[in-house]
Order: structure tokens, then sequence, then C-alpha cells
């Protein structure tokens, strides 16, 4: 098996934000260095669902316009072969 290699990360918190950090993880049992992984985890993942909506409301309003415009191109299509039916009929022709 391979084992995940792992990086040492240090940074400074505000003290207001270590002592929320601090009093979830007495609550929890935990400690610091777990709870800032699943922090990250946690962010990561709401981060990727965030995207993916973004993405496929862009997607789906691109859609749209290119659906939209095939529609309005064939009503135009259909408009002018409607034309030529009624005048067939007109004549007899139909």
């Amino acid at each position: 098996m391979h084992s995940k290699s792992k990086k040492k990360i240090i940074f400074t918190l505000p003290d207001s934000l270590v002592s929320e950090v601090d009093y979830i993880v007495q609550m929890e049992n935990s400690n610091r260095e777990d709870f800032a992984k699943a922090a990250f985890q946690f962010y990561i993942t709401q981060k990727k669902k965030i995207d993916f909506k973004e993405s496929m409301i862009k997607g789906y309003k691109e859609m749209g316009q290119i659906n939209l415009s095939l529609a309005e191109l064939g009503m135009t299509n259909d408009e002018s072969s409607d034309s030529s039916i009624e005048g067939k009929i007109a004549q007899g022709e139909y």
C-alpha cells in the first residue's frame, strides 16, 4: 500500500477564531488538527457543489439561448413552408 504524503502547514489565526475552534474541539472531544482537516474538507466539498451548480446554471442558460435560436429559425422556416403550402392549397395544387 502507498502511504499518503503529508505537508505541515503553519498559519496564524485571530484569537477570537482560535477561541471558537477550541470551544468546538473541547465540546467534540477532538483536537485542532482534526478540526482543521474537517474544516478544509468541508469547505472543498461545498466549493465543488457550488461550482458544479453554477456550471449547470451557466450551461442551461447557454442551451436556452441555443434552443431559442433554433426554435426561431424553425419557426421562420415553417412560416415560409406554410405560406407556400397555403398558396398551393388556395390554387388547388395540394
